[in-house]
């Protein structure tokens, strides 16, 4: 009798560890790639002119969304990303705190609260092996992974693993990296060291050969193409020449390329050029041709990030794994500007003194370790294409990213686009209901910060899937926008004045992608509508609604007065109403 019971027992486990096993093999890998500043229309998939074959592969088996929305800068999108909330509900409305206030439980606070469950720590829960490798910038600064100061460190937030580096950049070459709760000290590496090579290998031997009882999460977020811009040479010599016409010309062919591959409607305009940027035609010769290198460094970053993340597609299917792993590809916010009109040249976030004559006599110290160096802002805005100005700012060209979804097993129509609107608050619901389950309503007996987003994986399927939420609001360092399904109205603030001051702008996304004509003036029903949307949707989520930039943020910040001069005259609300 003891025999049968035994042997009953035995056959139970091992019909339970079947099961389990059963089931792990049909939950999919989940694969959380994020790039940094690049812009709508850089990527091939896109439009792009650079090189990015393997994303393009992608792109065929799986979906290209059109329509996906991030907070216009980095550390907001990434806390919306990884916990499926409002940055400003989760107190990560602009970058982390040097040091938090205790005291201030705002928006502002600049620290993730423990109540925020992230993906991670979701996806863990429920059997998921966790790993992070890259950019996290997600925590205060002055912690430094010892016990008592590693609360915002990515293993107490749901990672297994982390190895990458802490703060918003890092250089290529000689990154300051952390691993697990340690910074790792400095230390020789190899000639041809490069860190989104370095990630990428980390990734590939954590997935291992896809036998695994448990299925793997990994959130693999690059520092391409944030500054400083750095690659191979071999790899920039690849655009030699190719930007020589200069941004101006490179706006019209990417925007007539977005056409006729159905990226954008073929009634799209595109807006004029951005005030206080200048046109390719008033440089001189010498400025030319070392803002056109600037240029030809950034495409060969992003075209050598696409070899690595081939690298890794090419081990996924070499191990078996790669049609049952759902890949969701993003930029965090649009194509950044803050080198302005001059580039940085030898370090980052430092005026560039040199004059274009000394910068083209070390015109091949771009891109290598000798440089920390940042392309000029008409870049950025060739990088928004078709869409008005560029990272931090609140129009579609700091907040529209491209995202690309592939996942063989799922994805029956690979290679079409998605047009239903989808934020960043949406990703890691989606990323939880692909692996079936879904954030908790409390964790130790503390109720959750609810969820802002939603899951569209029936857009996976369904060409025609209705949108996920018919509104969605913003606000950073002041501006704000809200979109109501088709109609989307932008305010933009001049810090230290009055926000009942500020001057709407109106646009019908439905009729102009490009948010190239102000409809203020022929809808005011329709901006009072979408105003007092934001009103409540911001007390929804934010606390206080809305507040001026922090200082450090005022500092080195500068939205040009003229737009706000403009959106007043074009609304034809008049300055100062």
């Amino acid at each position: 009798m003891w025999k049968r019971s035994i042997l009953a027992g035995t056959a139970l486990a091992l019909a339970l560890g079947l099961s389990i096993a059963a089931r792990a093999a049909e939950r999919p890998n989940i694969i959380l790639i994020v790039l940094d500043d690049v812009g709508f229309s850089d990527l091939g998939p896109f439009g792009s002119e650079i090189r990015t074959p393997n994303i393009d592969a992608l792109a065929r088996d799986g979906l290209r969304y059109n329509r996906f929305d991030t907070k216009a800068v980095c550390t907001p999108t990434r806390a919306a990303l990884l916990t499926g909330r409002n940055p400003q509900t989760v107190r990560m409305a602009d970058l982390p705190a040097d040091k938090p206030d205790p005291a201030n439980m705002t928006k502002d606070r600049g620290e993730l609260p423990v109540n925020a469950q992230t993906v991670a720590q979701v996806l863990r829960a429920s059997g998921y092996r966790t790993y992070g490798f890259g950019k996290w910038h997600l925590g205060p600064e002055y912690e430094d992974g010892t016990e008592g100061n590693n609360g915002s460190w990515p293993l107490q937030r749901g990672f297994d693993q982390f190895y990458g580096f802490y703060l918003g950049w890092t250089d290529q070459y000689r990154p300051k990296l952390i691993e697990g709760n340690r910074s790792l000290p400095d230390a020789p590496l190899p000639p041809d060291y490069h860190f989104s090579a370095d990630i990428v290998d980390h990734t590939i031997s954590a997935l291992g050969k896809g036998d695994q009882e448990k299925p793997a999460f990994v959130y693999l977020a690059f520092g391409a193409a944030h500054s400083p811009i750095q690659a191979p040479r071999a790899y920039i010599d690849h655009y030699a020449g190719v930007y020589d016409q200069g941004w101006d010309a490179l706006r019209e062919q990417r925007l007539a390329r977005m056409k006729a591959m159905g990226i954008l409607p073929q009634n799209t305009v595109l807006p004029p050029r951005n005030a206080g940027d200048r046109a390719w035609d008033s440089l001189t010769p010498t400025e030319k041709k070392v803002f056109a290198r600037f240029m030809e460094v950034y495409a060969g970053f992003i075209e050598h990030t696409d070899a690595q993340i081939g690298r890794l597609v090419a081990h996924l299917k070499q191990t078996g794994q790669y049609d049952n792993t759902l890949i969701m590809l993003m930029s965090d916010n649009g194509a950044a500007s803050e080198a302005g009109q001059n580039g940085f040249f030898e370090r980052m976030y430092r005026p560039n003194t040199l004059t274009p004559e000394q910068m083209l006599a070390r015109i091949d110290e771009l891109g290598t370790e000798k440089t920390q160096s940042e392309y000029p802002r008409p870049w950025a805005m060739a990088g928004v294409t078709p869409f008005r100005r560029y990272k931090v700012w609140p129009y579609l060209g700091g907040v529209r990213a491209p995202m690309i979804v592939s996942w063989p097993k799922a994805i029956r129509d690979g290679g079409n686009i998605r047009g239903q609107y989808v934020d960043a608050v949406d990703i890691a619901p989606t990323l939880v209901d692909a692996a079936g389950t879904r954030f908790p309503d409390k964790m130790a007996g503390q109720a959750e910060i609810p969820v802002a987003g939603s899951s569209i994986r029936t857009s996976f399927t369904q060409a025609n899937a209705p949108d996920v939420r018919d509104a969605q609001y913003f606000e950073l360092r002041g501006n704000r926008a809200i979109r109501v399904g088709d109609w989307r109205a932008v305010a933009l603030h001049r810090p230290g004045t009055p926000f009942d001051s500020d001057c709407w702008e109106l646009f019908n996304l439905a009729e102009d992608f490009s948010e190239s004509r102000n409809l203020a003036g022929q809808h005011p029903e329709k901006l009072a509508e979408l105003k007092q949307r934001w009103w409540r949707e911001a007390g929804q989520y934010s606390q206080p609604a809305i507040a001026e930039m922090r200082e450090r943020f005022a500092r080195r910040e500068r939205f040009d007065p003229a737009d706000a001069q403009a959106a007043c005259a074009s609304s034809g609300q008049g300055e100062g109403k």
